[in-house]
């Protein structure tokens, strides 16, 4: 198997554009060329590039105010919080947010090769926290290499982890002219000195050394201004020593790369997991909640929390009688306080006095007076048979397991499962001799595995499968390794808990398999599916195919619910490698051994704690990237005083309080679709309701329980109604495109003459030096004021043609025909890069109206066309009282709807009498078009007074204003209008946001209005 990427993503590409654009304007490198030295012939280096003492490094010729208005200009853009001061070379300091299994490694690397392309940089490290991480990113840039060379024209680029024994590869990072990653564990660089003394505890990139000429390699690396990107920072520079560490690389600028920062910088784009799952970037999840109800007939007791700040104190969950009923509470209890008067007087606590609560790290306990039990930070007491709940806890797992495996398999998707163990001696261990045991973990799922294979609902999972061996290969663990010693005093290595940050050869076929083979993991002929893991898989390994995850724990978790379940938040893969989409497929099951509800809660706490999003919490800024217009050469923006405007509108009218709070008349507001905005902001009010809706809601999580299966509604689907609306819409087209291609010519021409902004030239920022010199060395500062001046730089012109070639794939006897038409080619020679992003903008943004407007499509004969019977082998799943509507005229029992819009109206059509049937159109069912896959989302039949019929294809979106609409979505609207039109059924495609539009339409039609 080879994974597939889509290049085409439009949140991945607004990401790498969000970084590429803060550099807009440096001077265009030349791309296309074949070199055999470092410099040009007459000398000098080329574009994007410097030469120093030790090698070839970045350069940024931008000054601070160009570099800042860029900045701001890309934060509107996202809605996020602009720059409040001028940026200046040290504060080159940006943070990209993207949630987990959203492609963050894909959208960086990506960028390294956009950086390059546009403007020729080509030294970047990628600084990680660990080796998983480590180990994880080289994965990544080996099996994206090809990919990437497909996308930017074959260029070459070397990749390498350091290695503190292979010092030339610094030196060839230093001095190459190819694009150069380093990949870097922080702990490789963190231990510098600044004592020669202490020169030999430092790490070796800091130490002078003979292979380097004398120089320490760190030296090498620094002369290269490299671009670094850090992943995953709040686990690289959160000390004093790491950022000191980051600094030492001399960086042109640093990217942070992260779900969960806690330093933000400039935030340049954010993608956080709210928009991941109302996107369906990531799988939904869904929790399966494992509970021992019933169970309080014993002095039920867990220490959750121990404090010594203004006194001891504990925090305790216990039963407690209220009302006549028990309910489990947390408490905060002290020394002396008794468990009996806290519980409700339950004789079941009598004794439980608390004497001692002790706080020391790593020996948090209390005890009590009158009971002999010491209860430790994350245990329980009183709980019940743990062993017992840890096995039901892997056999649901398993269960879970195996109907997914069924319903899958023939989709092509192999199953992996996960189990977070806090001991690994109760998966693995070993005897006085060194010989490996099962831990009691192991012994469970191997028993439970065979008990569930045997079941006849899963017969086929197993056919011609030995049941008696079929668990062989089934489980494997990735752990860390360590020496032990036998009774003998031989030494072995065995399994330990740890953060699993090495490997030896004892654990190398499991950590090739799991960290390595990622593709191999995913194919049918590896047999290994269910993974355990201590903490080691906690960050820098994740499988999209992880349908399940299961935390057993002896003690309280280490991991919070967003670690574990980011490990499995990928959108599935087939054995083609392609991603599937949809959440009928990708759906994750939590194990959880607490309810649904304190699951949700305490998942919202840690996102609003790990992303500081401030849920029901409107902000200032909020409306400031809200599109005010898209004509001219870039979208018009509300701005931050608007925004601030209609925050104070919206605090007038009770809508939110004084800090932003959303109050429960903007719910009801927003939820009958009638919200109050000032005057200037009416054009924009579908744009500015979507985005209240979203900070008014919650975070979307499914619970298990009240899952169910679609079933078919065969009245309607065997229907002689449904057949002759199915073969209304079933058949399949083809399209060309046709347009005048000098036309489009004197448009783009016309545009660039009349819209195109002025090109300015480049400026340069003057300062003075002082030297300073004394027996440390000699150092410079800044000294007097600073002024810009502008200059006319010396550089070679970059080949213009081919470059808008390769953007627009246009040809050039095109390109060259818009360039001499627009009469503003003279301006290119001011500022060549500023001149071909303006160019290349406005030819894009006409061809795709030109696609729209000259898009013909043709019916494939009577051969080609979605057959029916594909709803019947159609298996959907949904969530009751969640997403799924009762229906009696839709082809299923349920309609599963995706949004409001579509609830509101599967429900009206329903209530319609005109409405006869109708079917939400499965995802398989797609138009082709140039821009992509298109699924429209309604077939419906009405039939008016009883006898006319009418056949509709409905889109149901927010906004029917197709400036409210992304510019690519309503050009695949527009070819699935055509799409309907060319098959010639009498069928009407139709966009709206409610089905009274298609009453009141129906209803002219029926009246010959």
């Amino acid at each position: 198997m080879k994974l597939q990427f889509n290049p085409n993503l439009d949140f991945q590409a607004e990401a790498v554009a969000s970084i590429a654009g803060i550099f807009k304007g440096q001077e265009t490198c030349q791309t296309n060329f074949t070199v055999s030295s470092l410099h040009k012939e007459d000398g000098t280096l080329f574009e994007g590039q410097e030469q120093n003492d030790l090698g070839i490094g970045n350069r940024l010729r931008l000054i601070d105010e160009e570099l800042t208005r860029n900045v701001r200009e890309i934060q509107l853009q996202n809605g996020l919080r602009p720059a409040n001061k001028t940026l200046d070379a040290k504060s080159l300091h940006f943070s990209i947010e993207m949630e987990t299994g959203t492609g963050k490694t894909y959208v960086y690397l990506r960028t390294i090769l956009e950086l390059n392309k546009q403007y020729g940089f080509t030294k970047f490290i990628i600084v990680v926290p660990s080796v998983a991480i480590k180990e994880g990113v080289h994965k990544s840039i080996e099996i994206t290499a090809d990919h990437f060379k497909t996308l930017y024209d074959n260029v070459r680029f070397d990749y390498f982890i350091y290695d503190s024994q292979k010092l030339g590869q610094v030196r060839n990072f230093a001095t190459s002219d190819a694009i150069q990653i380093m990949v870097i564990n922080i702990d490789a660089f963190r231990k510098s000195f600044d004592d020669p003394e202490k020169e030999a505890k430092a790490n070796i990139i800091h130490r002078y050394h003979d292979r380097m000429g004398g120089e320490r390699p760190i030296e090498f690396i620094r002369q290269t201004n490299p671009i670094v990107i850090i992943d995953e920072p709040q686990s690289v520079d959160n000390t004093t020593k790491s950022k000191e560490a980051i600094r030492s690389l001399n960086p042109l600028c640093t990217l942070r790369y992260s779900a969960t920062h806690i330093e933000k910088y400039e935030m340049m784009y954010r993608l956080d997991s709210v928009d991941a799952y109302e996107k369906k970037l990531v799988k939904q999840i869904e929790v399966a909640s494992l509970q021992v109800h019933g169970g309080h007939n014993r002095a039920y007791l867990r220490l959750l929390k121990v404090d010594n700040k203004g006194g001891f104190s504990a925090t305790v969950e216990l039963d407690e009688l209220r009302g006549g009923t028990v309910h489990r509470i947390k408490t905060r209890v002290f020394p002396g306080e008794d468990l009996y008067q806290l519980s409700g007087e339950r004789d079941v606590y009598q004794g439980y006095v608390i004497d001692e609560i002790n706080t020391r790290k790593g020996g948090e306990f209390i005890n009590f007076t009158s009971r002999p039990e010491i209860l430790q930070l994350g245990e329980a007491i009183g709980e019940g048979d743990d062993d017992q709940f840890k096995r039901l806890q892997i056999r649901k797992t398993i269960e879970e397991h195996l109907l997914k495996e069924k319903r899958l398999r023939p989709l092509g998707i192999k199953v992996l499962s996960l189990f977070f163990i806090d001991r690994v001696a109760n998966y693995r261990d070993f005897d006085d001799h060194g010989q490996p045991l099962k831990g009691k973990y192991a012994v469970a799922f191997e028993e439970e595995y065979a008990k569930l294979i045997r079941r006849p609902e899963f017969n086929e999972l197993f056919e011609g499968v030995d049941l008696e061996t079929a668990v062989e290969g089934v489980h494997d663990g990735y752990f860390a390794v360590d020496k032990r010693k036998t009774k003998t005093g031989e030494s072995f290595e065995a399994y330990k808990d740890s953060r699993g940050e090495g490997k030896t050869v004892a654990d190398e076929s499991a950590y090739q398999l799991i960290m390595r083979d990622k593709e191999k993991l995913l194919s049918f002929d590896s047999k290994l599916k269910f993974i355990f893991s201590h903490s080691a898989l906690r960050e820098g390994w994740d499988n999209p195919n992880v349908f399940q995850i299961c935390t057993l724990n002896e003690t309280a978790s280490t991991l919070k619910k967003r670690q574990e379940i980011g490990r499995g938040l990928r959108l599935a893969v087939n054995q083609d490698g392609e991603r599937i989409h949809g959440f009928d497929v990708n759906t994750l099951t939590v194990m959880a051994n607490e309810s649904y509800d304190d699951f949700a809660r305490q998942l919202q706490i840690e996102i609003e704690q790990d992303e500081k999003i401030r849920f029901g919490v409107v902000e200032e800024h909020l409306f400031a990237g809200v599109v005010v217009s898209i004509d001219g050469e870039k979208p018009e923006l509300l701005g931050m005083d608007k925004s601030k405007e209609i925050w104070s509108y919206l605090l007038d009218h009770k809508y939110i309080d004084e800090k932003g709070r959303v109050q429960d008349d903007l719910r009801r507001a927003l939820k009958s679709d009638h919200v109050d905005l000032p005057e200037f902001a009416q054009a924009q009010q579908e744009q500015i309701k979507q985005i209240l809706r979203k900070v008014a809601g919650k975070l979307n999580v499914n619970d298990a329980s009240k899952r169910t299966r679609i079933e078919l509604n065969k009245e309607v689907f065997l229907s002689e109604e449904f057949k002759e609306l199915w073969d209304r819409i079933k058949y399949k087209t083809t399209f060309r495109v046709e347009f005048d291609p000098e036309k489009l010519r004197n448009t783009c021409a016309d545009e660039i003459r009349k819209n195109m902004p002025p090109i300015a030239r480049a400026s340069a920022r003057y300062t003075k030096g002082q030297l300073q010199i004394d027996r440390g060395g000699v150092q410079s500062k800044e000294a007097g004021g600073v002024s810009v001046l502008s200059y006319d730089e010396s550089f070679e012109l970059p080949d213009i043609v081919t470059f808008l070639q390769d953007a627009t794939n246009l040809t050039r006897r095109t390109i060259v025909e818009i360039l001499i038409r627009c009469n503003r080619f003279s301006e290119f020679k001011r500022n060549p890069q500023k001149f071909i992003e303006y160019v290349t903008e406005i030819i894009r943004r006409q061809m795709r109206l030109f696609i729209v407007d000259g898009i013909k499509y043709r019916r494939i004969g009577n051969d080609h066309y979605y057959a029916q019977e594909l709803l019947e082998n159609e298996e959907l799943l949904g969530y009751l009282e969640r997403n799924t509507l009762p229906s009696s005229k839709g082809v299923y029992n349920h309609v599963v709807y995706d949004s409001d819009v579509e609830k509101d109206f599967a429900a009206a059509m329903e209530l319609s009498e005109d409405v006869k049937l109708y079917a939400k159109l499965p995802g398989w069912f797609q138009i082709d078009t140039p821009l992509g896959s298109y699924n429209p989302d309604w077939a419906v039949l009405v039939q008016v007074d009883g006898h006319d019929r009418l056949y509709f294809v409905v889109e149901t979106k927010g906004s029917v204003f197709t400036d409210t609409l992304r510019q690519t979505e309503q050009a695949k609207i527009e070819c699935g209008r055509e799409h309907f039109k060319a098959l010639e059924t009498n069928v009407d495609f139709k966009v709206t946001n409610d089905f009274r539009s298609i009453e009141i339409m129906t209803a002219k039609e029926n009246t010959n209005e």
